[in-house]
């Protein structure tokens, strides 16, 4: 189980980032995260992968503490950052130097394949397309098989065509070891897409405003009506979000709760 309790970041210069944001997720659930600007998303990503450190509150996977990079937790930026001195398999496969070459090999080779990229590993970085580069990138967060996996938006220089397509392979990856995800996005289609629930935040500080939890198999028919109803719901929370002076009045109103003052 991962859990953020009670989570708070404040900088150096008075700003609150992040106030009380208390998670919990259960082991292999994609959890979406959205919000408008300057709600805390990358914060968030940030003190969970122990790259910055919380003002208060704590983040343990299976009730250990997180307080720095820790190797149950992996991450996947906005760019895909392979280092291009490397192959496209030395560079899916630079954090298992401590295995057995043979277990090595296995592992890279079945990554690159849920990836679409199964001949591609004497290639270097820079004959790979921006979308290719990126399935490199998620290969390589997937292979050391980290109990939870951190998006940082990794989809969103990428075209549409080339987004869903790498939605697929990020779940061939997930159904083959059900880690743990947290997806930060911008992209409202795509957080319903991937994930079974959908944290909305909401800014300054940055605090969960709604949690929405989306009811649908897998694949999923983004033109179904299903789907339409969960991204309805997400996208009325996260304009709430934007327009509500006050959260727990905000909320009761749309349920349709009796307000007194």
């Amino acid at each position: 189980m991962f859990t953020i309790e009670r989570l708070t970041k404040t900088y150096a210069d008075g700003t609150r980032a992040l106030s009380d944001v208390s998670i919990a997720l259960e082991a292999g659930e994609i959890l979406g995260v959205v919000g408008g600007s300057g709600c805390g998303k990358t914060t968030l990503l940030r003190l969970v992968a122990g790259l910055d450190r919380a003002t208060g509150g704590r983040i343990a996977v299976d009730g250990e503490t997180i307080e720095g990079p820790h190797p149950a937790v992996g991450i996947v930026f906005q760019e895909p950052r392979l280092l291009p001195w490397l192959s496209v398999a030395d560079n899916v496969g630079f954090g298992l130097v401590d295995r057995p070459r043979a277990e090595r090999l296995e592992r890279v080779a079945d990554a690159l394949a849920r990836v679409g990229l199964a001949d591609y590993g004497a290639r270097w970085p820079r004959e790979l397309s921006g979308g290719q580069q990126q399935r490199v990138a998620i290969a390589r967060a997937f292979v050391t098989s980290p109990k939870v996996l951190l998006l940082d938006e990794p989809f969103s220089a990428l075209d549409a065509f080339t987004r869903a397509s790498l939605h697929e392979h990020l779940l061939s990856l997930w159904e083959a070891g059900r880690q743990t995800i947290v997806i930060v996005t911008h992209d409202v289609e795509e957080a319903v897409t991937l994930a079974d629930r959908v944290v909305v935040m909401r800014p300054c500080p940055g605090r969960v405003y709604e949690t929405i939890s989306v009811h649908a198999e897998r694949p999923r028919d983004r033109l179904g009506v299903g789907f339409d109803k969960a991204k309805r719901r997400v996208l009325n929370a996260l304009d709430r979000s934007l327009r509500a002076p006050d959260v727990e009045r905000d909320r009761a109103a749309a349920q349709g709760d009796a307000l007194w003052w």
